[in-house]
């Protein structure tokens, strides 16, 4: 009999650049929008920064597929001495949700928040993403704060 193979959790890496930008391609056209090439390549430039205070991000793989990715970032707070880490992207294929990926991304975010000395994390999601708002709601606690933008130049 053949189980299910373990969830890995892995930082990216500059070998996962196709892998990664097809998995970004399926969180943009999630949320219904699209980037130029130049802000998707700086994103991974990003990524692949030594600078501890720029973007930072996890692949969840199963046999060897990449399911899903997650990106954070630490940054300075005004109310906190320690810093704070913003879960900024999480996507799962969708063939791949309710196995435990993006928990798995979660926990992974978590854990380096931990490893930082970081005890806040904290995400924002569409009020439409009702899937993944039921997890959350599992795995953090709903603020009632609302987000105001600045209205496009």
């Amino acid at each position: 009999m053949t189980g299910i193979q373990p969830l890995s959790i892995r930082p990216i890496g500059a070998e996962d650049y196709s892998v990664w930008r097809a998995l970004w391609a399926g969180y943009l056209a999630y949320y219904e929008t699209s980037l130029p090439d130049t802000v998707i390549d700086t994103a991974f430039e990003r990524l692949m920064s030594d600078d501890p205070t720029t973007f930072q991000g996890c692949l969840a793989l199963r046999g060897g597929q990449a399911l899903g990715l997650v990106h954070y970032v630490f940054h300075p707070h005004m109310w906190r001495v320690e810093p704070v880490c913003c879960l900024q992207d999480l996507y799962t294929l969708p063939e791949a949700r309710g196995q435990g990926v993006a928990r798995a991304l979660i926990q992974s975010v978590y854990d380096a928040a931990d490893a930082a000395g970081a005890p806040r994390v904290y995400w924002l999601t569409q009020e439409f993403n009702y899937k993944g708002r039921m997890l959350y709601d599992q795995v953090g606690t709903k603020t009632p704060f609302i987000r105001y933008d600045r209205p496009p130049k």
